[in-house]
């Protein structure tokens, strides 16, 4: 009787480790998004601006925050978000990411009124998508800031 109870709860913990197995394997572990975000009201000038440190950058689907964080001081974040609760397809197709900082808080210069907004792309295309899935971490990246009135 012993054996059939150990052979029971052998079986079980198999069973119940093969779904974790299978979503490590396949990758659904981690999305990061990184990024920096600079002192201007568009991606194009971006790269000659200043960077943009202590800003509060969120990642937006549809109203919900999502995911939040702040920029260090070189205007760089990251937001690590379970892969799981978040299908890629839904956060590059519904998702943004929004600095709700005014930029005038970085330059007295710039507007003190809207917001820095970006769309998301994948980092590497196809291939970051493989390696992502087989290193169970996905990487996206700001297409680039713009700002929104």
């Amino acid at each position: 009787m012993a054996s059939k109870t150990l052979l029971f709860a052998a079986v079980f913990v198999a069973a119940l480790a093969a779904p974790v197995a299978q979503a490590q394997l396949l990758g659904l572990g981690k999305l990061n998004i990184s990024g920096t975000v600079h002192c201007s009201v568009n991606a194009s000038s971006a790269t000659t601006a200043s960077v943009f440190p202590n800003a509060s950058v969120q990642l937006q689907c549809g109203s919900d925050v999502v995911a939040s964080t702040t920029t260090d001081s070189n205007g760089a974040f990251d937001l690590s978000l379970n892969f799981v609760t978040s299908l890629l397809s839904t956060i590059l197709g519904g998702c943004t990411l929004v600095v709700t900082t005014p930029l005038s808080t970085c330059d007295a210069s710039l507007p003190s009124v809207g917001i820095l907004q970006s769309a998301l792309q994948l980092l590497g295309g196809v291939v970051g998508l493989v390696d992502g899935l087989l290193g169970s971490i996905t990487s996206l990246i700001p297409t680039g800031f713009s700002l929104i009135q």
